[in-house]
């Protein structure tokens, strides 16, 4: 079944909006003209124009005559839906509450929403409370806020940035003995409190899901600007995938250097081009972003969803929006390891941290099969 479902100027809404809230478009950030929009979605004009008036009107972008329409930013009645995520459950002096402090990258999709709203749910049942901080993936910030923090809270929750090395500051708890748990990481070599999903694992379900429909040339996509352990491990795992079943590695197929945002993906984007000249019959995109910047890439190329090429995701990538609701994912159960997570740095603040071992909790992770996947065509 094909995923086209919503009215074209719907799709073309979602889109922007979309990457509004995954922070791949920002506050002032110009958006293509109405004539990309029209080639790139194969509408006519006043199909682009009545998306971009509704996108005017709701306050996610706004206009200047005669240089073109840029991001506004998420509006106000849209921020709740994100901001409530901290919000006391039933505590009403949340202030006097003992602290536990959350250093993530930001809060720009479903799976950091829902991750934060578990570690947030297990830490208010325990009475305390979070001190949300956002590093927007920079080292230095995490390391700062790292710093900042540890002598303000209880214990710290990590979600390290994207990096081949991680920070040393890190390390420098871990030697201290502060309590500390990472989230969606773990430290290779070192023993520290972790709560992740099994990366290797999850790539496994969506190399054999794939494979069981008929496809063979199965691309592997990230847009990390890091090697980081979880997208070794799932790439890893997609090899291991693909060993078992006596298949030969293609170095092709493996899309881990390049970085996308939405003014990036134009016809000399490699992804584009890969995509193009139809490389594979499948991807399995590494976060569920990137899986809709694929989506729309063969939109764009006139390609038909699942019945050209099939998509997987890491994560579901709008649960909220129909269209992209039809997408096949990898579920982390990020709820879960958000929960986890907040109920490990209790244990170990209420304890002494020296005399608590280090544990690594890994949740086994579930494919959820949609529309974005199907069997392989063969030509006529």
């Amino acid at each position: 079944m094909s995923m086209d479902r919503e009215p074209l100027y719907i799709q073309i809404q979602n889109h922007f909006k979309e990457l509004i809230h995954s922070r791949q478009l920002q506050e002032d950030d110009k958006i293509p003209t109405e004539k990309e929009i029209l080639e790139q979605f194969n509408v006519s004009r006043i199909t682009v124009a009545n998306a971009l008036n509704e996108l005017a009107r709701e306050g996610w972008i706004y206009r200047i005559p005669g240089r073109g329409t840029y991001v506004k930013g998420i509006p106000e009645k849209y921020i709740p839906k994100v901001a409530s995520i901290t919000a006391p459950l039933s505590t009403p002096n949340r202030s006097e509450l003992p602290k536990i402090g959350l250093i993530i990258p930001f809060v720009g999709d479903y799976f950091a929403i829902r991750l934060v709203r578990g570690i947030t749910v297990a830490l208010e049942k325990g009475g305390f409370t979070p001190l949300l901080m956002f590093t927007f993936n920079s080292k230095e910030r995490e390391k700062e806020m790292i710093q900042d923090l540890k002598d303000k809270v209880q214990g710290l929750i990590i979600f390290p940035v994207d990096a081949e090395v991680y920070n040393e500051e890190i390390i420098s708890l871990k030697m201290m003995n502060y309590p500390f748990v990472l989230i969606d990481r773990y430290l290779p070599g070192v023993e520290t409190n972790a709560v992740y999903a099994d990366s290797a694992l999850a790539a496994k379900l969506a190399v054999d899901h794939l494979w069981s429909l008929g496809h063979r040339d199965i691309a592997i996509c990230s847009d990390s600007p890091s090697l980081t352990v979880s997208v070794d491990d799932r790439v890893n795992g997609y090899t291991n995938a693909l060993k078992e079943k006596g298949a030969l590695i293609n170095p092709a197929l493996f899309l881990t250097e390049f970085a996308t945002k939405s003014s990036d993906i134009d016809p000399e984007h490699p992804l584009y081009r890969f995509i193009k000249n139809r490389m594979a019959t499948a991807y399995i995109a590494l976060n569920g972003n990137l899986g809709v910047q694929i989506w729309s890439i063969a939109k764009r190329l006139g390609l038909r969803i699942p019945e050209d090429l099939s998509i997987v995701t890491f994560d579901n990538p709008s649960p909220n929006i129909e269209e992209f609701g039809l997408f096949t994912y990898i579920d982390q159960f990020e709820g879960d390891i958000g929960k986890k997570a907040g109920e490990l740095i209790l244990e170990v603040v209420k304890a002494n941290p020296q005399s608590v071992k280090n544990r690594k909790i890994v949740l086994e992770p579930a494919l959820v099969v949609k529309q974005s996947t199907g069997p392989i065509s063969l030509p006529e």
